[in-house]
């Protein structure tokens, strides 16, 4: 998942909702340590700094920066060049329709690892077919409109299962809000929220469509995102629908897709042993404290972050000095999971995390724009170590090779299975508008009875103003 960030910027913002709640003089105490947390802000770039051990300082005076380098992909359609609508229209919609702000909580995600035999597993998941399954418009499906989905929705949700993923190419009907809308209520799947949505990363296109702004941010446009699942070690949307309004103006912008069962069988045996059995920790956000600062204080900012902003994120996260080795850096760090799920519908083995879009060594060496606070690391959960080069390079071979980057142009769907897809994106020059909703299970017990509760969020709106003010050519020096 996409990392929160952020965190010294929203300190007195996230303390709002915190001490509401205590008496006067716990509020004074609590926005003290507030003022501290900004102040360190300020004063880090000045504070004395600690020495690094001998072999950190020769390691770090003799390497070089690693050379970055655009991932590969196995699969690159051609492009179209199909027209699409002006923004005043693609974006206009149906008042008519019910209001779906109030849509479906994002359900809890189903762990189902206990137990596996990786051996039988990668036999198993070789059987699978290329994912995603191309299903390419007709005259006579675009002049039915919305009806070819409700007349097809049993044999579409059989593909999803199959093989993992359907891209709709070439349908006239989704190049709208109003016709995406038509298309997803025709195959009978509710919306819900997205799994961080209470963190306001991803802010929506249109609230009342239940629909999501994908990263089309001009100051992310040079980052290259990984594949990963729209998923938490605590939440995880069932599907994903994603659909292109306007492909980039100036280029680049492929979307990516990856079958995790396909992955899974292609994955080194010993490696994937290794990380079965140790699993994984990840790591979603940093906030660099001077070494320097002495023990109470550091724990003092500490539990505020633990207190007052980790909340915010709706995720399991346990807060942490140091696991990567820099001195000073607290971590926000995700739970132990394991890298392989069983399919909740299909039982189908699977590689299910987000290594290739977290693990700090391959960020280092592809194009990044994520500020040093959102940068992200995989570690091996029964030592906190970083995963090793090694294991990151067999990580990347594995994944990239069976990467379809597909060319999406306007009205095109991607409808992902996000328990066996992964997906990302590739870089793109220009401007571009991509939308997503996520969708939940027909299964009452496996979606829950939680809906959304409407509000407006201060939290949010603050994370994604913070996030278009970034500048247009924004990049961080991850050296």
């Amino acid at each position: 998942r996409k990392p929160p960030g952020g965190f010294l910027s929203l300190l007195s913002e996230a303390c709002c909702s915190f001490i509401s709640h205590k008496q006067p003089k716990d509020c004074i105490k609590t926005m003290k340590l507030v003022l501290a947390a900004a102040l360190i802000s300020a004063a880090a770039a000045f504070a004395p700094q600690l020495p690094q051990s001998s072999s950190s300082t020769v390691l770090r005076s003799t390497a070089e920066a690693p050379e970055r380098n655009a991932p590969d992909a196995a699969y690159m359609p051609e492009w179209e060049d199909r027209a699409g609508l002006s923004p005043e229209e693609f974006m206009k919609s149906d008042m008519s329709k019910e209001d779906l702000s109030g849509m479906w909580e994002c359900p809890l995600t189903r762990w189902d690892s206990e137990g596996i035999d990786v051996a039988a597993a990668q036999k198993m998941a070789k059987s699978v077919p290329h994912c995603p399954l191309e299903m390419r418009a007709t005259e006579s499906d675009n002049a039915k409109g919305a009806e070819f989905f409700s007349e097809n929705a049993d044999q579409i949700k059989a593909d999803l299962l199959k093989y993992g993923a359907v891209w709709f190419r070439g349908f006239d009907l989704m190049k709208s809000v109003q016709g995406y809308r038509s298309m997803h209520e025709s195959l009978g799947i509710d919306p819900c929220l997205d799994p961080l949505h209470s963190s306001g990363l991803r802010k929506f296109a249109s609230e009342r469509d239940a629909l999501y702004e994908e990263v089309n941010k001009a100051s992310l446009r040079g980052h290259y995102i990984g594949l990963h699942s729209e998923s938490t070690a605590k939440r995880t949307a069932a599907y994903a629908a994603f659909v292109c309004f306007q492909k980039a103006t100036e280029g680049g912008g492929r979307f990516l897709v990856a079958d995790g069962a396909a992955i899974l069988a292609e994955m080194d045996p010993v490696v994937l042993q290794k990380l079965y059995d140790r699993q994984i920790r990840i790591s979603v956000s940093n906030l660099d404290i001077p070494p320097s600062f002495p023990g109470p204080l550091k724990e003092g900012i500490k539990t505020l972050v633990d207190k007052a902003v980790a909340p915010k994120f709706d995720m399991d996260l346990e807060m942490l000095y140091e696991s990567d080795g820099k001195p000073g850096r607290l971590q926000a760090v995700e739970t132990a999971e394991s890298p392989i799920n069983r399919h909740p519908v299909t039982g189908l083995p699977v590689w299910f995390n987000n290594a290739h879009n977290h693990a700090r060594k391959l960020r280092d060496r592809r194009p990044c724009g994520v500020p040093e606070v959102g940068m992200t690391e995989v570690f091996y959960a029964d030592s906190m170590d970083p995963l090793s080069l090694e294991d990151c390079s067999e990580i990347k071979r594995a994944s990239e090779k069976h990467i379809t980057a597909l060319a999406m142009e306007p009205g095109d769907v991607l409808l992902v299975d996000n328990y066996r897809a992964l997906h990302g994106r590739d870089v793109f020059q220009g401007d571009r508008f991509h939308a997503v909703s996520w969708f939940t299970w027909d299964n009452e017990e496996w979606r829950g009875d939680e809906r959304r509760i409407v509000e407006k969020n201060g939290m949010n709106k603050a994370i994604n103003a913070m996030m278009d003010w970034l500048p247009k050519d924004f990049e961080s020096d991850q050296t």
